[in-house]
């Protein structure tokens, strides 16, 4: 009898897979230079309205699927991004606070989602929202999680959001 592979795990593997480019689409590129090669200080992420959380926004109808599966994620474990850091370089390049910055700028009282753009340019983002979300629907704890991924993104990337810290 086959495993089935979540729907989660395999857009992480394939969004891993396209993103590569991020550090090899410059050549030698370091995560560590991974701000440099976008200009986002809130001129180059572009952010869309949508009435709900079920409603993608536009940016992301020429994306892939599997990014496309990921933004919709995010926007349902926004709560668990909310504790994990972002290692790309957007907590000073663009003010981001954690990582689900990266993908939703503001949820509103009506439920009206503005959407961030910035994490369909980034595979640190990507990469950090799949593991975190795979993580957390394993059973793994918010504290645990955000152990793992601060862990993992020490060195040779850029210094972390600004994120606070899971209760115990």
């Amino acid at each position: 009898m086959k495993k089935k592979i979540p729907v989660i795990m395999t857009a992480f593997l394939s969004c891993s897979l396209i993103l590569s480019g991020c550090q090899e689409s410059a050549g030698k590129e370091t995560h560590e230079d991974h701000s440099s090669h976008s200009t986002f200080k809130n001129n180059g992420d572009i952010r869309e309205e949508t009435p709900s959380a079920e409603i993608l926004p536009g940016f992301l109808d020429k994306q892939p699927d599997e990014i496309k599966t990921l933004y919709a994620a995010a926007a349902r474990h926004e709560d668990l991004l909310s504790y994990m850091p972002c290692y790309c370089g957007c907590g000073e390049s663009a003010g981001h606070k954690d990582n689900g910055d990266c993908f939703i700028n503001e949820r509103k009282e009506d439920g009206t989602i503005v959407w961030d753009d910035h994490g369909t340019k980034c595979g640190v983002c990507l990469e950090i929202a799949a593991k975190a979300i795979i993580e957390r629907e394993k059973g793994t704890s918010v504290k645990e999680v955000r152990q793992m991924i601060d862990e993992q993104y020490k060195e040779g990337y850029a210094e972390p959001t600004d994120t606070k810290l899971p209760g115990v």
